[in-house]
């Protein structure tokens, strides 16, 4: 292991890593955490030798962290796909039909994982990638699909196979593009984010946004044009000649009682909105893993045996012109270390002061002048001590995770030493990643916001139609996470009760926040060219909801079916992440597409439509 390692910390030589039956030993490597792979590889190939040991580490957990998202990505898939091809089936009533939306989605996905693969060299790339680029992938290319095949066979029926193509374009087409725009503008603002899994995930997510519209209105138009009748191949059932009926009827009697209506779905949100003030955030460690994995096992044992989750490592590394171990670098050292051992969170601090047992600079400084001083203390020398260099492993008490270690990090971070300073370690890592991303999230979030209302009122010359589509998507992002939080923290449906992933609010948000609007732009898109020929704010929200309501519910379902699949995966942030978007998706679909919107379109009436400084605006102050 000396060939594979830059230093090892064995029980051997410290005695409180090893306890009865158990010890441990700590392995350091000259190299970053995305280049460990050969080095675990090489450890483990030598610890496989021996029984009753066992490997774990960050390095270690986020090799199996890639493995179990492999294996997660084929169960997904083999759940969700036959499942969305029954959708389509029953959406279309045709095989061929059915298929069509699927194979698009598998050419996207393909498309963009290639396009990743290429940019890997260049760029730091997630393993959630894996699970984030074929979720979004096929869940958008067959909405798309499903959206625009919906349109082609209705404009079919009473036109040439080109013109239905031309008119499918210019209505679906036209939907299917300000929807991705409002997907890519979710995605963007996880890059203002600087964390490398979020940028990874909104590279990887806007990628594989832009190939599902190009192969949408390009491939997809394609197929069908060559196709040409034989897209009914296959035909399961016959369609009624007044499918819509029902959704009509459905439509109508909402609006009948649009006040009732918008309370009590306002109500249903906001009870699912009331768990977030217990959402409890944080950074996804080794419990992100099945239980079945190794290094999982090993860090609990390591825990109950060694309490290291009771505490809390900070490592300090100083620098200093001139040497450690003279004089005045002793001096320096002493200071350093009486400075955090006054803080009274601190419980320990390693240093060449313990492992001497002196108790001052002068006193140590006279130990090294003697040989067997000066041997004795060499291997600990080397350890830490490197040039100008100086690492000092720093205990606290309190959990590594904690907020309270993150404060403490935080202060100590703005502190004056009489030497150069940096802090690292777990804590240290979870302080960064929680400042860059409370700091800046806002700015992500009156971006999403400020330019989803800018296209939508291009797209539907309204001020109020976008300002209640940003809200009513507000309202039921905050009550998906409020039910992740019943589900996951409080430990429902037969799951152990675990915290919320940090990344999963943003991914959630970012993701659902464009998605939603896929609905709504198709929706409203539908309503407003009703609205253009009738000039009848409530027969258009009738014929627009009826038209398109039965379309919308398939879509929405692949989607929960492609994203919700990933509910029976091992790895607890994919889980929720999978779950997460389901959620948002079911609530968008149902309790604001169907009864919020029209319920809302009825009570606000002609002043939906209202734009100020437009022709019509002036010919009716008039």
């Amino acid at each position: 292991a000396l060939e594979i390692t830059e230093q090892i910390q064995s029980p051997l030589t410290y005695e409180e890593q090893r306890n009865e039956n158990y010890a441990y030993a700590l392995l350091g490597f000259d190299e970053l955490d995305d280049e460990m792979v050969p080095y675990v590889e090489d450890v483990q190939a030598i610890t496989d030798k021996y029984d009753n040991t066992m490997l774990t580490g960050t390095p270690v957990i986020s090799l199996d962290l890639n493995t179990a998202s492999q294996k997660d990505l084929m169960i997904a898939e083999m759940i969700g796909i036959p499942f969305a091809l029954l959708v389509l089936i029953s959406a279309f009533g045709s095989i061929v039909a059915a298929i069509v939306p699927i194979i698009v989605g598998g050419l996207t996905v393909i498309c963009s994982l290639g396009i990743l693969t290429l940019l890997g060299d260049q760029l730091s790339l997630s393993v959630f990638l894996l699970n984030v680029t074929p979720m979004i992938g096929l869940a958008l290319s067959i909405d798309f699909a499903l959206l625009f095949i919906n349109r082609y066979k209705e404009e079919i029926i009473n036109n040439s196979r080109k013109d239905a193509i031309v008119t499918t374009l210019r209505t679906a087409g036209t939907s299917i593009i300000f929807s991705a725009v409002c997907v890519f503008i979710g995605l963007a603002a996880m890059l203002l984010l600087q964390v490398d899994i979020l940028t990874a995930v909104a590279l990887g997510g806007m990628f594989v946004a832009a190939v599902a519209v190009i192969a949408s209105l390009t491939l997809l138009p394609s197929i069908l044009l060559l196709l040409g009748d034989r897209i009914d191949k296959g035909k399961l059932f016959k369609s009624k000649k007044d499918s819509n009926y029902k959704w009509r009827a459905f439509a109508e009697g909402v609006m009948k009682r649009p006040v009732l209506i918008s309370i009590l779905a306002t109500l249903i949100l906001l009870i699912g909105i009331i768990p977030v003030k217990d959402i409890n955030l944080t950074i996804p460690d080794e419990t992100a893993l099945p239980e079945n994995y190794e290094s999982r096992e090993a860090f609990a044992i390591l825990n109950e045996q060694f309490d290291l989750r009771d505490e809390a490592t900070i490592y300090i590394l100083a620098s200093r012109d001139g040497s450690w171990t003279d004089e005045d670098g002793l001096q320096d050292l002493d200071n350093l270390v009486n400075q955090l051992e006054d803080d009274p969170l601190v419980t320990e601090t390693q240093s060449l002061f313990s492992f001497s047992d002196t108790n001052s600079s002068e006193e140590l400084y006279a130990l090294l002048q003697m040989p067997e001083g000066q041997a004795s203390l060499e291997p600990v020398i080397e350890q830490f001590i490197r040039d100008d260099q100086l690492l000092l492993p720093v205990t606290l008490d309190t959990v590594a995770s904690s907020s309270e270690a993150q404060e403490w990090v935080r202060n100590w971070s703005e502190k004056d030493f009489d030497v150069d300073v940096l802090i690292g370690g777990e804590p240290r890592f979870n302080q960064e990643i929680f400042d860059e991303i409370f700091n800046k999230i806002w700015f992500g979030i009156a971006l999403v916001l400020i330019s989803t209302y800018i296209i939508l009122l291009i797209a539907f010359r309204s001020v109020f139609i976008p300002l209640k589509a940003i809200i009513m998507n507000i309202v039921g992002l905050a009550s998906t996470f409020g039910i992740l939080v019943w589900i996951f923290q409080e430990g429902h449906f037969g799951l152990d009760p675990t915290s919320i992933a940090l990344i999963i609010p943003v991914f959630v948000f970012s993701i659902v926040f464009g998605l939603s609007m896929d609905y709504e732009v198709f929706l409203i898109s539908r309503i407003q060219e009703e609205y253009k020929l009738n000039g009848d704010n409530d027969e258009a929200t009738v014929v627009g909801l009826a038209s398109t309501s039965k379309i919308i519910t398939s879509a929405a379902l692949i989607m929960i079916v492609l994203t919700g699949a990933f509910a029976f995966t091992g790895v607890v942030p994919v889980k929720q992440i999978g779950i997460g978007i389901a959620l948002a998706i079911f609530i968008d679909a149902t309790i604001i597409r169907l009864l919020l919107v029209p319920s809302l379109m009825k009570l606000l009436g002609e002043w939906n439509w209202w734009l100020p400084f437009t022709k019509k605006n002036k010919k009716q102050r008039n």
